[in-house]
C-alpha cells in the first residue's frame, strides 16, 4: 500500500530534487521523479506529500508524490508511478476501452526507432490483434478544467506516436492513454502552444487509426490513495490557453 506523508514544499531544483518542511519544523531533501517542467504545479510553501523507500542504497529515500497547485488542486507528479496506476486500472477493469485482454506485458521492444511500448496487451477473445498501449502523464492545466500534454517540447512523445502509427499500419491496435494526475483537469488536449510538432503528430496519428483516450486519477493523500477512476474527453481542436 502506498503511504503518503505530509510536508510543505519549499522548492524544486536541479530538476530531480526538492526541499520540503516537515511538521516538526525540520527540512529534508526529496527525490523529485519528474523529467518535465512541472509547469503550473509548483507553489512554494504549499502542502505536499511524499513516500519513503526502504531501499538502503538510495541517497534520498523520500520521494515527492503529490503537490498542491496554484489553483488549489492536487497533482501527482511522480511519473515513475504512472504505469503502476495504469496497470492497476487495467487489471481492475476500470478502463472500459481496454477490457478483455488475458495477457499483459510491460516495456516490450517494438517499432523502428528503438522504442519500448508501455504495455502490450494480447489474448482478447473477440480481437486477435495485439494492442500496443502507450501512456503519458498529464499534470499541466492552464485554463480552468483544461489539461494539456506535453508541458515541454517532447520529441520522444512524437516518436512514440510515429511508432503507434506504424503498428496500426501493420494491422495491430494502437492506443495512447493520457493518465491525468491533476484533480482540476476535466479534458485533455495537445499543447500546441508548447510543442506544435507534437500536436500535429497526434492529429496525424488519430487520422491513421491510433485511438486516444484519457483517464483521471482520484488523489486523496489523507487516505493514501491515488488511482484511476473515470474517463475524460480528449479534444484535439486547436485551443488558445488562458492564463
Amino acid at each position: 500500500m502506498l503511504h503518503l506523508y505530509p510536508a510543505l514544499l519549499r522548492k524544486r531544483y536541479k530538476r530531480f530534487l526538492a526541499d520540503v518542511g516537515l511538521p516538526d519544523g525540520s527540512e529534508i531533501t526529496l527525490h523529485c521523479p519528474n523529467t518535465g517542467s512541472m509547469k503550473n504545479c509548483l507553489l512554494p510553501d504549499s502542502p505536499c506529500w511524499y513516500s519513503v523507500s526502504d531501499s538502503k542504497t538510495r541517497k534520498y529515500p523520500q520521494t515527492l508524490e503529490v503537490v498542491s497547485t496554484p489553483g488549489g488542486h492536487l497533482a501527482g507528479i511522480n511519473t515513475a508511478r504512472t504505469n503502476e496506476l495504469v496497470e492497476a486500472a487495467l487489471r481492475a477493469g476500470v478502463i472500459g476501452e481496454l477490457q478483455g485482454y488475458a495477457i499483459l506485458k510491460r516495456e516490450v521492444v517494438y517499432g523502428e526507432e528503438k522504442s519500448r511500448i508501455d504495455f502490450l496487451l494480447t489474448g482478447h477473445p473477440q480481437d486477435v490483434r495485439a494492442c500496443y498501449l502507450e501512456v503519458k502523464n498529464v499534470t499541466l492545466m492552464e485554463a480552468e478544467g483544461q489539461g494539456y500534454f506535453p508541458d515541454a517540447v517532447s520529441e520522444r512523445g512524437s516518436k512514440h506516436l510515429r511508432e503507434l502509427m506504424l503498428m496500426v499500419a501493420q494491422g495491430h491496435r494502437a492506443v495512447l492513454l493520457f493518465c491525468v494526475q491533476h484533480t482540476g483537469i476535466q479534458q485533455v488536449s495537445p499543447a500546441d502552444h508548447i510543442d506544435p510538432a507534437y500536436g500535429a503528430t497526434l492529429r496525424a496519428a488519430i487520422a491513421a487509426g491510433v485511438e486516444v483516450i484519457a483517464y483521471a486519477a482520484q488523489i486523496k493523500p489523507a487516505q493514501h490513495l491515488i488511482g484511476l477512476d473515470r474517463p475524460l474527453p480528449v479534444i484535439c481542436s486547436l485551443l488558445s490557453p488562458q492564463n
